[in-house]
């Protein structure tokens, strides 16, 4: 600990960067070389000015409680290039950066965020809203449930087609009629479904036994449907699950959970429309587990973007539904800090176990995250075998996912091991086990794995 906190790694800023574009030119920026006036209060705020190709250096500030940043440049990426390497430049250990007071130009922008934090929390009176302005919210939301409902009727009988007409018949229309019947769930405003339906497309013909797994995906595809259609008879917290899963707008709700959260993994996963990016956390003294869920456009990076490794106080809210780990990120008490370690571990057999209880809740659900201990990645002996994770205490192995073992995260993951049980953070489902973090054995900084 220093004046100016806990500081980040080089490799927990890089993750931060909306792009490799982006590492490389804040690389290197993270020197002292262009920068002038910079400093850092303990309140988490860091700031400095950057000589650019101007006649102006370029003010830079950043609160790293949040994270949130501000750059007097032009550039569109967030954060850009001149924050990356002030953040290089202030979690390095060769020349700490002086501790003082923020200068006008950044002390503006650091009371304009935490003022705005502060009217996010309205008070009940903002809250009171007219019994018009409900009557019309519920008219859309009648609406839309209608329009869901006319396309879930319909893809019933498209399922219904397809297996009268035998499913090794769906490998002859093509990606097209699949592409066709999610455009249609668009139109119902079921964006859910509409995903659903496009990964069905990508299953026939895609390897051994594709009919099979069209089936699995069919099935969960139907009983989702029926779940929707016949959703007045589920118990409140399955039928706000079925909403979820279905893609009606929720909101998160109930008490704010406060407590010191662990992030544990960052990651993004893209398609043509839409950047996803999915951030891990786990409460110290709560013990639950959570999932950020940030959304940007195509080739955008979301905005969310929380430094891995470390841990945090602050509120999280969570979204209603059956078993639903989703929750919104609320206040932020102080700034980021060093853990004391990975989260309490299980075994391969209760981590598997944690995972079929889930699907009690949700059926939809592909993965939960899981902590094991003592674990060793195990690479493939010969072509008919796969990656595992070796259980030193029950003598069995858990199957790694296969789209996991093209990564090079997973020779990493071998060099941390050496042969001996480590701690691995990741994501259990019915594939098998995605590892996203780990620690060596005795070791309390997390290693990213991705």
């Amino acid at each position: 600990m220093t004046q100016q906190g806990v500081r980040w790694t080089s490799e927990q800023v890089l993750a931060l960067a909306p792009d490799d574009a982006s590492r490389k030119a804040g690389s290197r920026l993270g020197t002292a070389g262009p920068w002038s006036e910079s400093g850092c209060d303990d309140a988490g705020a860091v700031w400095g000015l950057c000589k650019g190709s101007g006649s102006k250096p370029y003010q830079t500030v950043i609160d790293t409680s949040g994270p949130g940043y501000k750059c007097s440049c032009p550039s569109r990426k967030f954060p850009c290039k001149h924050a990356i390497g002030l953040l290089l430049l202030w979690s390095t250990n060769e020349q700490p950066m002086p501790a003082g007071t923020a200068p006008d130009w950044a002390e503006q922008w650091l009371k304009g965020r935490r003022s705005r934090a502060n009217e996010a929390n309205p008070s009940s009176t903002n809250r009171d809203i007219s019994t018009v302005d409900a009557e019309s919210a519920k008219r859309r939301a009648d609406r839309r449930s209608a329009r869901i409902t006319t396309g879930a009727t319909e893809l019933e009988q498209r399922l219904a087609d397809l297996l009268s007409g035998g499913l090794a018949a769906a490998e002859r229309p093509g990606y097209g009629l699949w592409e066709e019947t999610a455009a249609r769930m668009v139109d119902a405003q079921a964006p859910g479904l509409a995903s659903r339906v496009r990964e069905l497309g990508a299953i026939p013909g895609s390897g051994p036994d594709w009919p099979i797994r069209l089936l699995e995906e069919c099935a969960l595809l139907h009983l989702l449907d029926r779940a929707w259609l016949g959703r007045e008879g589920l118990p409140d917290p399955l039928a706000a699950t079925v909403r979820t899963r279905i893609g009606a707008p929720t909101s998160p709700q109930g008490p704010a959970i406060r407590d010191n959260w662990q992030v544990l993994a960052q990651y993004d996963t893209a398609d043509a429309k839409l950047t996803t990016r999915r951030i891990w956390l786990y409460g110290r003294e709560s013990g639950r587990s959570a999932l950020i869920l940030d959304f940007g456009a195509a080739g955008r990076a979301p905005g969310t973007a929380l430094p891995v490794g470390l841990t945090m106080n602050a509120d999280l809210t969570p979204y209603p539904g059956a078993g639903q780990l989703r929750a919104a990120l609320g206040e932020r008490y102080t700034t980021p800090s060093e853990p004391d370690g990975p989260p309490p571990g299980v075994t391969a057999t209760e981590a598997v176990g944690r995972y079929g209880r889930a699907l009690l809740n949700d059926p939809w659900l592909d993965t939960y995250p899981v902590t094991l201990t003592g674990a060793i990645p195990t690479p493939p002996t010969n072509s008919d075998t796969h990656w595992q994770l070796t259980d030193t205490e029950e003598e069995l192995a858990l199957p790694i996912t296969p789209g996991a073992a093209a990564r090079p995260a997973l020779w990493k993951l071998m060099a941390l091991s050496g042969g001996a049980p480590i701690t691995i953070f990741g994501e259990c489902g019915h594939r098998g086990f995605t590892p996203l973090a780990a620690w060596p054995e005795g070791a309390k900084k997390l290693v990213a794995l991705i």
